[in-house]
């Protein structure tokens, strides 16, 4: 109901302008006329911001902006006709300016069709090969038609014959419709150098011939495989640094051509290709002996039949989420996990991996993380939900029940804590009461700043202070640069878990689904050298106050040697492991082809 009569309005306020528009040219009215064209402008551009899919309904209906322009236009045209008369050479020139605009517009709009569709078509793209990289694509406005269009240069002509009839100046609608038409001339010629570029990549074969051979000449040995929605960019990212480091040659291979932008910089070469006919027969991927699998995705089929290539499932984080175990994994020739509690993980599932296919190569992303704690006057605690899964039987996250309240807790204790509260990134993909929630956070914390939490500072330390509390939604910082900065994790049952137990410092999970302790721990065994939280929140306090007194906490010990039964021992070092890893399946694949 709500929607509907939201729905309403912007409809309401979008084609409000129109009749008074046509009202007020007929009887003419030249102000109110001038302020109905504000009016309609402001409102197409907020429209057009705020409720897109409003706009886009009215175009399916016969009242799309092309429609509503041309209204506003002829009511132009019909003012300036009644006030000044039609046999003025100005009226001509703004008569057959306006409909001129329109023609610019139409090639203008035919080129920016083209170009989108050429690059749409593109069958391969890359970086860091020399070949088929992806073109610099022309200024928004010319190309995007979800932001403004030079459809808007109406304002130009249409205020200029408001002005006209209000003034009795005469020249001033033609003036503003030779300008639109110098403008949309201008957007016409911007185009010309992009075309020019792309039109080489109108070639499939070449094009695809052309990135094969450079391809060819890398030699690529190693490939890591990624499919999926920008927001999950973060899944292939944590597995570029370790394969830049590793003794074979490794290459990114990608199915979704946004993806290749939102991918963070590496030096390995990146090819993209969202054609499957197009992957499976791009023979240059053929010399590698090993695919990585971050992500089970249904994509990951297209690679999965290329013959002669090992496949191994590499995942994006080990945790006690029943996605750790999904039955997919079964398809795949290795899987690799962290420690021996990745190794038992699939034990328990019983899901088709078979243990001989199991193999613990550690953590090689987490090199970079500290032990020790940020060591400023004040506690800084990290909280990290997790997503709410694709289905409520993965309905891990707390951020929905418990979230509000645990940032409302830790906002009131004292003295002042700091908070950093990085969410994941698919937060409220599925769910809305997850997006809600993860917006009422954001709201308490930056109320909290704009009311200046003060934190009391030991003596000697310099005096009190601003605490600076920081809301993560982007790719900086990382999720181990917040854990560098943290003395106390909060989070749900996720791979965050296993990764922060690397800094041996303390954390809590939280049991969204109030389990009996014992229970908690023996479902998710990542969770045993933590302290539960339950929607009570009634362990909070008890763990600030013990991070307070700034010792060894009773848990410190456990947490050492569960370091080890998730992560694997830490002689030889995790990247040296996955660097075996590799080199042990890259061979494993040369005996088994012969």
């Amino acid at each position: 109901m709500k929607h509907d009569l939201r729905l309403l309005m912007v409809c309401a306020a979008v084609l409000g302008p129109y009749p008074p528009l046509i009202i007020t040219a007929l009887w003419p009215r030249p102000w109110p006329f001038l302020a109905f064209c504000a009016v309609s402008s402001v409102t197409e551009i907020t429209a057009r911001r705020r409720a897109r899919p409003l706009i886009d309904l009215l175009g399916r209906v016969h009242l799309g902006v092309t429609m509503r322009f041309a209204v506003r236009e002829t009511a132009a045209i019909l003012l300036v006709a009644r006030t000044e008369g039609t046999g003025s050479p100005w009226f001509a020139a703004l008569v057959l300016g306006l409909f001129a605009g329109h023609g610019v517009r139409a090639v203008q709009t035919g080129m920016a069709l083209g170009y989108n569709r050429t690059v749409s078509q593109i069958p391969v793209l890359t970086r860091n090969l020399g070949a088929v990289e992806p073109p610099a694509p022309p200024p928004g406005l010319l190309v995007d038609y979800r932001k403004l269009r030079l459809l808007h240069l109406d304002v130009l002509p249409v205020g200029g014959a408001a002005l006209d009839a209000a003034l009795g100046i005469g020249w001033l609608g033609a003036a503003g419709a030779g300008a639109a038409l110098l403008a949309g001339a201008a957007g016409v010629a911007g185009m010309l150098p992009h075309l020019s570029r792309v039109r080489p990549l109108r070639d499939r074969d070449g094009v695809l011939r052309t990135a094969g051979e450079r391809l060819t000449e890398y030699g690529p040995e190693v490939a890591l495989y990624f499919s999926g929605p920008n927001d999950s960019a973060y899944q292939a990212a944590m597995w570029l640094r370790p394969l830049e480091r590793v003794d074979r040659r490794a290459v990114v291979v990608l199915r979704e051509r946004d993806m290749l932008g939102v991918l963070p910089e590496t030096s390995l070469p990146v090819v993209c290709i969202p054609s499957s006919a197009d992957l499976m027969s791009f023979g240059a991927l053929g010399a590698a002996r090993l695919c990585l699998y971050p992500s089970n995705v249904g994509k990951n089929i297209h690679m999965l039949r290329i013959r002669g290539m090992r496949s191994v499932f590499v995942g994006h984080g080990d945790s006690d989420k029943e996605a750790s175990f999904n039955p997919f994994t079964k398809v795949y020739d290795e899987v690799w996990v962290a420690g021996q509690a990745g190794r038992d993980r699939y034990l328990r599932a019983r899901v088709g991996v078979r243990d001989r296919d199991v193999y613990e190569i550690g953590r090689p992303q987490l090199s970079g993380i500290h032990t020790r704690g940020p060591d400023l006057p004040y506690r800084t605690v990290l909280y990290a939900p997790t997503w709410e899964g694709w289905t409520d039987d993965l309905f891990h996250t707390s951020i929905i029940t418990m979230g509000p309240g645990v940032v409302s807790a830790l906002l009131a204790w004292s003295p002042p804590v700091r908070i950093i509260y990085k969410p994941h990134p698919l937060t409220g993909y599925r769910n809305p009461a997850a997006r809600h929630a993860h917006r009422r956070i954001s709201a308490m914390l930056e109320a909290a700043e704009l009311s200046g939490s003060i934190a009391r500072h030991p003596a000697g330390s310099g005096g009190p202070g601003p605490v600076r509390h920081l809301v993560v939604t982007g790719r900086e910082p990382t999720l181990y640069g917040c854990f560098n900065q943290a003395d106390l994790l909060v989070t749900d049952i996720s791979s965050v878990v296993a990764d922060f137990i690397a800094s041996g410092k303390p954390y809590m999970v939280t049991n969204v689904a109030g389990m009996p302790e014992e229970a908690f721990f023996q479902r998710y065994p990542s969770a045993e050298a933590g302290y539960p939280l339950t929607e009570d929140l009634d362990a909070l306090p008890v763990v600030l106050r013990a991070l307070e007194q700034g010792e060894e906490d009773a848990l410190s010990a456990a947490r050492r040697k569960l370091r080890t039964y998730l992560l694997g021992p830490e002689h030889p070092d995790a990247m040296t492991r996955f660097n075996d890893a590799v080199n042990g399946a890259c061979e494993r694949a040369a005996r088994a082809d012969g």
